[in-house]
């Protein structure tokens, strides 16, 4: 195949547009705006992970990690399509793991209804 070969003076100019927002690479890079929704889902699922991988640990709390556990990965799903940076996925991801351990614990220890339906 033929090659083209531009002349020097044929290259367009570098840009030197500033970009939007810097690249800091830091984990609290924030986008600058507040999103007080996804950081509610934030809190909500990590309390719910903690709660749910707390409770775990216990055999005879295993409606409350099941269910908190359940509720906590449903919510951290929701946060993690509607987030925005990364800090936020970051927090939603350590709830949804905690509430992941403390769900699945909790079934084996007796599930949902464990006890309560028979």
């Amino acid at each position: 195949m033929a090659q083209t070969v531009r002349s020097a003076g044929s290259r367009p100019a570098p840009s030197r547009v500033a970009h939007p927002r810097p690249a800091t690479g830091s984990l609290f890079a924030t986008d600058g705006r507040p999103h007080p929704l996804q950081e509610t889902l934030m809190v909500v699922t990590g309390v719910l992970g903690v709660l749910a991988f707390v409770t775990a640990m216990f055999h005879s709390l295993h409606l409350i990690s099941s269910w908190a556990g359940l509720a906590g990965i449903l919510t951290g799903l929701y946060g993690q399509y509607i987030s925005r940076t990364t800090w936020e996925r970051f927090g939603l991801i350590m709830g949804i793991g905690a509430a992941a351990v403390g769900f699945y614990l909790g079934m084996a220890h007796g599930g949902l209804f464990g006890g309560v339906i028979t």
